[in-house]
């Protein structure tokens, strides 16, 4: 119970995390000149990056790489909420796709549509808004409940284990890091732990597979 108590508090803070960088996003969106119909380019590709940079964050968080393979593994009763979370994700991936498309190459004669814009980021972070609520509303009890006490244990010992490959990362200049361990794309919201992927921990498919499935 101590150990599943643990895990889900680091995860709670997670969540918190993540909903602050998206009302971060948000507050800068709103921020922008109201007055005008089209937007610099250079700041709205910006706010692209921000929203990219939440999005993958969100996928490589600790739920998604090891409660949620853990649930799945456990029982069959979360299936159908993880597919609706997904649906969420696909939902938040499509809308900041269409944000970058009106940015498009950021180049400074282009005209960024600021309405167009603005819902399409707006979409986004909604979807992922309504994923973390969700998730923690619904996903976070169905694992308490459904989860055994060695796989929290277990959970809980890759928590740690990533928390502590993070603080040696930090402490390392990026010149002398391992050439072993590549630079982790999401950025220091959600670095990958080596180690726990090697002992078979991955991340959920689903934010990966519908960012793709959008792009392409």
């Amino acid at each position: 119970m101590l150990t599943s108590t643990y895990t889900l508090v680091a995860l709670s803070i997670e969540q918190a995390t993540a909903r602050t960088v998206l009302q971060a996003l948000l507050d800068a969106l709103h921020a922008l000149p109201g007055d005008v119909s089209s937007l610099v380019p250079a700041r709205a590709a910006s706010l692209c990056g921000m929203l990219r940079q939440a999005y993958d964050d969100c996928h490589w968080r600790k739920l998604d790489k090891f409660v949620v393979p853990a649930l799945r593994r456990g029982t069959g009763a979360a299936d159908a909420l993880l597919g609706e979370l997904e649906a969420l994700s696909a939902e938040a991936a499509e809308a900041m796709t269409a944000a970058e498309a009106c940015v498009g190459d950021g180049a400074a004669h282009r005209v960024v549509p600021r309405a167009a814009f603005h819902a399409a980021v707006e979409r986004s972070v909604a979807a992922l808004r309504l994923r973390l609520e969700r998730e923690e509303r619904e996903l976070l009890p169905l694992a308490r409940g459904a989860v055994g006490g060695d796989a929290w244990f277990a959970i809980a010992n890759q928590m740690l284990a990533h928390d502590a490959w993070q603080r040696e990362r930090r402490a390392v200049p990026r010149r002398a890091a391992p050439a072993a361990v590549p630079d982790d794309p999401a950025g220091p919201g959600g670095r990958v732990l080596a180690a726990a992927m090697r002992d078979g921990a991955q991340p959920e498919p689903g934010w990966r597979r519908q960012a793709l499935a959008v792009v392409h």
